[in-house]
């Protein structure tokens, strides 16, 4: 029996859930990269890359095979978001495209469009993890692609 006779309100409906999880396989299916999201409402720590470090580890995203696991990292209520690359996609890339994800990301959530924010920068990091890790013969999905929920 539960104490308070509430639910805790979902983050995402189940069709907005379904729709970004739809979003990392379409993404993740042409390559050996690794996408994940990771949402919560609130950051405890003042800097949310720092929150996203500490996901993206207890994740285990460090441990793919190229080092090419990507973390979206947002914050709902607290208005905040981070993309943190894997070293091996990161030396691809470089800063410049995270900065301009960065951008896509903002201005859809400035908009209050925040699954298509969710959506289009998972599109675009899954092109360009295409571009540099294309998917070979005997690559496997090394990390779940269901959305992971924090506090």
């Amino acid at each position: 029996m539960r104490i308070f006779p509430f639910k805790r309100k979902e983050i995402f409906s189940e069709a907005e859930k379904n729709r970004l999880v739809q979003a990392i396989r379409i993404a993740e299916r042409l390559t050996s990269g690794e996408i994940r999201l990771f949402v919560e409402n609130h950051c405890s720590y003042v800097d949310p890359l720092d929150r996203a470090k500490e996901a993206f580890l207890s994740l285990g995203m460090e441990r793919t095979k190229q080092r090419n696991g990507v973390l979206v990292y947002v914050a709902l209520k607290d208005h905040q978001f981070a993309i943190l690359g894997d070293q091996g996609i990161h030396d691809k890339v470089g800063d410049d495209f995270w900065q301009d994800e960065a951008a896509l990301l903002r201005s859809h959530f400035q908009s209050n469009r925040i699954i298509d924010g969710i959506e289009a920068c998972i599109k675009e990091i899954g092109e360009s993890l295409r571009t540099h890790f294309p998917h070979e013969t005997g690559d496997n999905n090394e990390l779940s692609d269901d959305i992971v929920f924090g506090n």
